[in-house]
């Protein structure tokens, strides 16, 4: 009889547990922020197939670094699962010091890299640190390429020219976008020529394209070619008021090679949502870290209705 009670007692207490973190209706709507990048792009795509599984309608709204951040000290951006540290760092730190925003306390994404870039056959030329680039400059017509216009990188590279590091003054950088900038190098290691670009990992550029990063950057992208580690960051109020997505977002943990095969397709433009999901259809181990203690918005096992939604 002991035992018996016992049962019914865990029984209702996991109830409790699940309805106490069940979420009311005002957060079915979650709203993710995405610069444009196709590892932003894979993250929040995976992110938005558990919630759809979970009974939320996730939407993504597509904007610059600062804008996306401006949109979260409105309250009119949730999640940005894309917080690149320390890139992206004196972009964030106005807001998370003025209270707008808040960052998890763990990276969704350890072992991440960000600086310059050239073709290998460029490296093994002699291009293999940031001090060389000048004395390339004539075979890079004194540029180098970006992505889109209010990127952190940019603004690195920007500064490094400004400031005139490395003898870089008379070099210029180039804006486009991601896509644009890939195209660019692509066509330049097809016909063997010099380039240096904004790279970074994961990313299938890695694997698509045969390239060297530059050492010597430390004091620009940060020591060990710009290893980084990617957070998630969310207005302060939102642990709160939505606290079943809040859990949700806590356990989200992603590394290199999951990105990297979600971005694959993506880049052969495929809706990262459609990625995702026939990502996490082959592979639903993942999701067993990420629903821990995560229901529907109605409050029912949470892993049990995403398992169910991917076949």
């Amino acid at each position: 009889m002991k035992m018996k009670v016992a049962g019914i007692v865990a029984a209702i207490a996991a109830l409790a547990a699940q309805t106490a973190l069940a979420d009311d209706a005002s957060c079915k709507t979650v709203r993710f922020a995405d610069v444009g990048w196709s590892d932003i792009a894979a993250t929040t795509g995976m992110a938005s197939v558990v919630l759809e599984g979970l009974g939320y309608k996730p939407t993504v709204t597509i904007a610059s670094i600062p804008i996306a951040f401006a949109g979260m000290k409105k309250k009119q951006i949730d999640v940005f699962l894309g917080y690149w540290n320390p890139s992206m760092t004196p972009q964030i730190e106005p807001f998370v010091k003025d209270g707008s925003i808040k960052v998890l306390d763990t990276p969704n994404l350890v072992g991440a890299k960000y600086t310059l870039a050239v073709p290998t056959y460029l490296f093994d030329k002699g291009l293999k640190t940031f001090a060389d680039i000048a004395k390339f400059e004539k075979d890079l017509g004194g540029k180098i390429y970006g992505i889109e216009p209010g990127n952190d990188g940019n603004a690195l590279i920007a500064g490094m020219i400004k400031d005139n590091k490395f003898g870089l003054k008379s070099f210029k950088m180039v804006e486009s976008s991601e896509a644009g900038m890939l195209i660019e190098a692509q066509r330049a290691i097809k016909d063997q020529k010099a380039i240096v670009f904004l790279g970074w990992e994961p990313h299938p550029m890695n694997v698509q394209m045969k390239m060297s990063y530059l050492s010597g950057g430390d004091d620009i992208f940060g020591p060990n070619l710009g290893e980084a580690k990617v957070y998630t960051a969310i207005p302060p109020s939102y642990e709160k008021k939505c606290p079943n997505v809040y859990g949700l977002l806590k356990n989200l943990q992603f590394t290199t090679d999951i990105e990297n095969q979600v971005m694959g397709p993506i880049l052969k433009k495929v809706k990262p949502n459609k990625a995702a999901k026939d990502f996490l259809a082959k592979n639903p181990a993942v999701l067993d870290k990420w629903l821990a203690g995560v229901t529907t918005l109605d409050g029912k096992p949470g892993l049990d209705a995403v398992k169910a939604a991917l076949k």
